[in-house]
């Protein structure tokens, strides 16, 4: 196998290892496949797709690089330690930040279209 195959396979390991033992990861990637069905089906421009195929990959990188340094915090350090918290802390912070813009920009895409479809 040539590392560029290499390569590609250890990078979809990563996101399978994501996938399966990280709860918020599943979600995450539900909920970006929900978002995109509606955004396919409702009558948006290509620019407001691609707004949300953005907001929706920064959610799963965010998630993603936040369960990445978590373990690593874990591995160097198993014990509770004031520093590895605060990392952690500022981690889930950046998950959450990403996913609240995306909400909103999902929101303010989908949200009028969707509210069409009821009044």
């Amino acid at each position: 196998m040539n590392r560029l195959s290499q390569s590609f396979k250890w990078a979809l390991r990563g996101i399978k290892i994501c996938f399966v033992e990280e709860p918020n990861f599943k979600i995450e990637v539900w909920g970006a496949l929900i978002v995109l069905a509606l955004g396919l089906s409702l009558d948006i421009t290509s620019g407001e797709f691609g707004l949300l195929i953005l907001a929706s990959a920064l959610v799963l990188l965010a998630e993603m690089v936040n369960t990445a340094i978590e373990d690593l915090c874990d591995k160097v350090e198993p014990k509770n330690d004031d520093i590895i918290g605060k990392v952690k802390d500022v981690m889930a912070g950046f998950v959450l930040i990403s996913a609240s813009f995306a909400s909103l920009v999902g929101l303010i895409i989908l949200g009028p279209k969707v509210l069409a479809l009821f009044f």
